[in-house]
């Protein structure tokens, strides 16, 4: 492919990008911008051109140690539930919005400290921006004219300048959107999201290529390296040496994947809920893993057909160009390149606020941004923010200029990891050790960047650089115990895991022991209590911070406005003054008012410019480590005596919800009581009145004929029945209430009581053509009052046959059991139960207005001595209410066996 048209490609490549980016800009609240993955694939950023092309050339050259770099943060995930959920935490109800706030807020706003942390960052992004952009000029020759190496010195001809120009143009653009640096980048982290799938699909694609295409499979690339490779060499571990360069290794990768600057940015910075962090935990490992599977083949493929000679770093495009299949090769650059976007876009971005909030801002811009308006000091800071993400990218285009082309990629990017993993003993022991102070912290990075100075950087710059190995060979002034790769004798580590170990032991070392000889201040002892005890500082929140000293709201609320804007700052006073109960017309500010403001104004500014704002109009007054701990425990017990209050308080409003749904319970049952007195007084009058007007008829007429005797004597029994019926059933129903009647259990068939209880109305059924159908897919055993179920089924069947139409009426029931009892469901196509009755149809004293009949039947007691029933065999009845005609009841029985 031409030069041009490969420039052209990319142009509409990053196009492309843009769009992505402002369509996720634009639609922030979506399901798919704000999906779970997009997260977790915002992660894979750590998947940079180090790892696209590098990997494959520390596999070609050290065998399956490349795993090392994978294995750390395939560790470090499970522990995020507990480790990164702890910095999270802290993060948000702080504002911080990068790892150098984070740490400076540790140490009680440490203005040098935050300044120190952000000189390591810079020093570890910047040779790493150039790794990439380095990765773009050779892959970008390589698929261009097929031949590595640079054609011309120009600036105004490099093509990378340009790529470099325009990754800062789009960065800056996305990364500086809002003043709040702590705020999510929406469109920045969704068009990473896309690229980290782009990358992955690519790079799984050479990898089949190469294995499936190039070669008959993994057996066959096996077969053929263990004639022409050195396989005992690449794939193993190489004895106790090899073990211990593994575990350090892997200890690098697992301090990197919470240390690097663009993985706080996309892991802490942009997290905004729990469902991401549960995604992220399986979710990366498993892309690690699939970004691995087909590394080891393409190196041993790419060392079978091109030998040792070609550039190992870039085996995925070389093996496509060497059997002329320049669609892929083009594909596997466009990979590399999203690998390369994504990292320079957010550790530009993560960078740019360090650069501002700790250095520019704190030590040069600080006195003039206070003396100017809110929106000349939003201006003010972005454009700031927007030059550090120019300066930092064209910094590592000058820097990329002097690389030796011959240094891989993998020797670069360790030297980054490597400064980085200074961060760690800050970082990790200060948010489990409150005695860790700001001067340990201090010293302990500047050791451990001079080890690395002295074990790597040193003897790497003599030998690449300026091409001599006297020091490496002989040591510095020819001591042989000061040697860079072999220190007082050590050589068992390779030259990476060598400076590892000597930088953070004097790192580590320097940092337990001067934080124990020197106490940190009071700010830095109130910050290490909340650091420490992150669950009761969210728990406490503004109560957490200590504070003593004279501050006016009014001065305070100027700052606010000033740094975040009049609206902004009179919102975030209404909330802080209604959520602590504070009388507006309230002059001097508390310890809650101060830690509130200082949190807003880290987003902005940083925590150091924040605490450097506050103190400029607050006088401060030393507090002592007693006073500390104590206003922190009585802060505490107050939390706990109003949250003690505050579930009283729900109890209460509780009981009297259910103390009110008590009383309109009863008023219901006192009107159904009166409703069921009139009603059986009437069902008890009716019978009455007419055996006592059929025995009058019968005493006075002597000369009566035998047949309409007979039909008075008739009329007296049924009327009797009827009397019997209801009386019976109150005497039922109260001695099932009371627990004075017993069940006859036995094991026998529930569905030929169910038959007999369809027998028994089966001459009304007929009588009013209804349909009455009974299934049941096998027979049913279990143990039950025989007599008492059949009142029960005889009764909802009674129940039916009063609600359904004459002639087109229809009754269904249905028998199953399963795993969990047994179901008995009556169904019909009658009137229905209405849903305001749903839950009074149980009830002793209720009548079913619904029924087919002028009047209502019965004495209202039937359905209550059906869940008496039931529920003495252990079972419940309800009423289905998602029907949208008829009705259906439905049994549930336990499983009862002899």
């Amino acid at each position: 492919m031409s030069k041009t048209a490969l420039i052209a490609l990319i142009f509409v490549y990053l196009g492309i990008l843009f769009l992505i980016a402002l369509f996720a800009e634009k639609n922030k609240g979506s399901k798919l911008v704000s999906h779970p993955v997009v997260y977790a694939l915002s992660l894979a950023v750590y998947c940079s051109a180090w790892t696209y092309y590098g990997s494959v050339g520390m596999a070609a050259k050290s065998g399956v140690e490349f795993l090392t770099i994978y294995l750390g943060p395939i560790i470090a995930a499970p522990l995020w539930i507990v480790l990164l959920k702890k910095i999270i935490q802290l993060s948000k109800v702080y504002n911080v919005s990068s790892i150098a706030d984070f740490i400076s807020l540790r140490y009680g706003n440490s203005r040098s400290l935050g300044a120190f942390v952000t000189l390591v960052c810079a020093a570890s992004i910047i040779p790493y921006i150039s790794l990439q952009l380095k990765a773009i000029s050779e892959t970008f020759e390589i698929v261009s004219t097929s031949t590595l190496g640079i054609e011309g010195s120009s600036v105004i001809t490099d093509s990378t300048f340009y790529i470099a120009l325009i990754l800062a143009v789009f960065a800056s653009f996305f990364g500086t959107l809002a003043l709040d640096a702590s705020k999510n980048k929406t469109g920045v982290m969704f068009s990473v999201a896309f690229e980290s799938v782009l990358k992955l699909t690519f790079f799984l694609i050479v990898g089949v290529y190469v294995t499936y295409y190039v070669f008959d499979g993994t057996s066959d690339i096996y077969e053929q390296a263990e004639l022409g490779l050195d396989l005992n060499q690449l794939s193993t571990i190489k004895g106790l040496s090899g073990g211990i360069n593994w575990y350090f290794s892997i200890a690098l990768s697992f301090l990197a994947i919470f240390l690097l600057p663009r993985q706080f940015q996309t892991s802490v910075v942009e997290f905004t809920n729990r469902k991401q962090l549960k995604t992220s935990i399986w979710f990366f490992p498993l892309y690690l893993l699939l970004f691995n599977v087909f590394v080891i083949f393409i190196a041993w493929g790419g060392m079978l057909i091109l030998g040792n000679q070609a550039n190992a770093d870039y085996f995925t495009l070389l093996i496509p160009l060497h059997f002329g299949d320049h669609w892929l090769a083009i594909l596997v650059f466009l990979g590399g390149l999203s690998a390369v976007i994504s990292m320079v876009v957010v550790s530009t971005v993560a960078l740019s606020t360090m650069l501002s909030n700790n250095l520019i801002i704190p030590y040069g811009f600080i006195k003039n941004l206070t003396r100017s308006k809110s929106f000349k000091n939003e201006k003010t800071i972005k454009n700031i923010r927007r030059l550090c993400v120019f300066s930092s990218i064209i910094l590592a285009y000058l820097l990329y200029a002097l690389f030796d082309p011959k240094v891989s990629l993998f020797s670069i990017g360790l030297i980054s990891f490597l400064i980085i993993a200074q961060l760690a003993p800050s970082f990790f022991i200060g948010m489990f050790w409150n005695r860790g102070s700001a001067l340990g912290s201090k010293a302990g990075i500047i050791l451990g960047m001079m080890m690395i100075g002295f074990t790597y950087l040193l003897p790497f710059i003599t030998e690449n650089v300026l091409s001599n190995s006297q020091f490496v060979e002989n040591g510095l002034y020819g001591v042989q115990m000061l040697k860079p790769y072999a220190l007082f004798g050590i050589d068992l580590l390779n030259p990476v895991n060598h400076a590892l170990y000597w930088s953070l032991l004097f790192n580590t070392g320097a940092y337990l022991v001067l934080s124990v000889i020197k106490k940190g201040n009071y700010r830095e002892r109130n910050y290490g209590e909340m650091f420490v005890n992150s669950e009761r500082v969210v728990e406490l929140k503004e109560n957490a911070y200590v504070w003593k000293g004279e501050a006016n709201v009014e001065d305070i609320q100027n700052i606010l406005v000033r740094f975040l804007g009049e609206t902004k700052a009179n919102k975030a006073l209404r909330v802080f003054r209604k959520r602590y109960q504070v009388n507006p017309e309230e002059k001097l500010a508390d310890a809650r008012f101060i830690n509130f403001s200082e949190r807003l104004l880290t987003g902005a500014v940083g925590s150091a410019s924040a605490k450097i704002l506050i103190s400029n109009v607050a006088k401060e007054k030393p507090v002592s480590l007693v006073e500390v701990l104590k206003i922190l425990e009585e802060n505490k017990e107050t939390i706990s005596v109003n949250k003690s209050l505050e579930e009283q308080s729900q109890k209460l409003i509780k009981l009297t919800s259910e103390l009110k749904s008590a009383n309109d319970e009863l008023k219901i049952q006192d009107q159904l009581k009166d409703d069921f007195l009139d009603t059986v007084a009437h069902e008890l009058k009716t019978p009455i009145t007419s055996i006592k007007a059929s025995s009058e008829v019968l005493t006075e007429a002597e000369d009566m004929p035998f047949e309409l005797r007979q039909k008075f004597l008739n009329n007296i029994i049924q009327d009797t029945e009827r009397l019997n019926v209801l009386i019976n059933d109150i005497l039922d129903l109260e001695k099932m209430a009371s627990g004075r009647d017993v069940l006859n259990l036995k094991l026998q068939a529930l569905d030929r009581c169910i038959e007999d209880a369809i027998n028994g109305i089966s001459s009304i059924a007929k009588r009013k053509n209804v349909d009455v159908r009974f299934q049941s897919k096998t027979q049913i055993q279990t143990e039950f009052d025989y007599s008492k179920m059949l009142q029960v089924f005889t009764n909802l069947l009674s129940n039916s046959l009063k609600f359904v139409s004459e002639n087109d009426g229809k009754i269904k029931v249905f028998l199953e059991e399963n795993s969990e009892g047994i179901s008995f469901k009556i169904r019909d196509n009658g009137k229905g139960i209405p849903e305001e009755e749903l839950d009074l149809i149980f009830k002793k004293f209720y009548q079913s207005k619904n029924q087919t009949f002028k009047k209502p039947l019965g004495s209202g007691f039937g359905l209550a001595i059906c869940k008496q029933i039931v529920q003495m065999h252990g079972g419940e009845i309800f009423a289905n209410s998602n029907l949208e005609k008829g009705a259906e009841l439905i049994i549930k029985l336990p499983k009862r066996n002899a």
